[in-house]
């Protein structure tokens, strides 16, 4: 049975007491990175080991095939024109969805060496593009291809997609894996899953501060996951931080409180806002796509 718990009253004012959370669809091996398209009202997200990429009709609540194979793609956000950005395990690069269903290549190479396999991403207003580069992709054959890391770390770079360029922003993370920017673009938000490789290392999100655009300023720790790991997450118009925690949904507090917790009962692996309000939180859990609507609105 799904709980909704509050921590803090902040909270109570971000639920709605009647709303339930709906499991929409289940089938899959292990779901993650939704993005949301307003202009059809469907939701993409990544069933990476069956190799594909699935839609949620918002208008008849049907499930369907949106591309397969996929590369075993993981993470997935929208660009500013709506155009969808993926991170792709197999091939070890972060991919475009042109308007016309042609797939371009935006990165796969930094100085020469093949990336790990993009884990998640996001678009900043700039256009600038994202990204987290942990070794899930490469470890076993589960969710890619196992083989070597050529860029000996787990690095979170920053790509132009209008010349081509990728730089490395932040490497003191182990893992490096989900990432957001604050409403203001003033902080991005990075979790760590480096305990899946480290055993006894605290799973965090750190907060690092944004400015001139691209420069990246020495973090602050923001929250410590108390059982499983932070996954992928996002942020609201308020500033609070959604995120997966284990088989939960924890929503923090700018500050870093937490305030409350929607317990779906499997392993989370990422979620989304959407809807026509943007008040619509997609859940990708194991196996299942949830949703819960809230009394807030995802950040833009």
């Amino acid at each position: 049975m799904v709980d909704i718990v509050s921590h803090d009253s902040a909270f109570n004012r971000l639920i709605i007491g009647h709303a339930k959370v709906e499991h929409l669809w289940t089938g899959g091996r292990w779901l993650e990175g939704p993005a949301y398209f307003p202009a059809g009202r469907y939701l993409v997200f990544s069933d990476i080991p069956n190799n594909r990429l699935m839609r949620f009709d918002e208008t008849d609540s049907s499930v369907s095939v949106f591309r397969a194979p996929s590369n075993h793609a993981n993470g997935n956000t929208t660009d500013r024109m709506g155009r969808l950005i993926t991170c792709e395990h197999l091939s070890r690069a972060v991919t475009r969805t042109e308007f016309d269903g042609s797939v371009r290549i935006l990165a796969d190479r930094c100085e020469g060496r093949r990336l790990n396999s993009p884990n998640d991403v996001v678009v900043k207003s700039d256009g600038t593009v994202w990204f987290t580069d942990p070794t899930y992709g490469i470890d076993g054959e589960y969710e890619g291809d196992r083989a070597p890391s050529e860029t000996g770390g787990s690095f979170v770079y920053r790509l132009d997609p209008e010349h081509g360029t990728i730089t490395t922003v932040i490497r003191d993370r182990v893992q490096p894996n989900g990432l957001a920017f604050s409403p203001d673009e003033a902080v991005l938000y990075v979790g760590d899953t480096g305990a899946s490789h480290q055993p006894g290392l605290p799973v965090t999100i750190h907060a690092y501060p944004v400015s001139g655009g691209s420069g990246i300023g020495k973090p602050e720790l923001f929250a410590t996951c108390r059982n499983g790991f932070y996954d992928g997450f996002r942020l609201d118009v308020a500033g609070n931080l959604w995120t997966s925690a284990g088989t939960d949904v924890h929503c923090y507090a700018p500050g870093g409180a937490l305030i409350g917790e929607i317990r779906i009962g499997e392993i989370v692996g990422n979620l989304c806002f959407g809807g026509q309000k943007r008040n619509r939180l997609y859940i990708c859990a194991q196996t299942s796509l949830y949703s819960y609507f809230v009394n807030t609105r995802g950040a833009v």
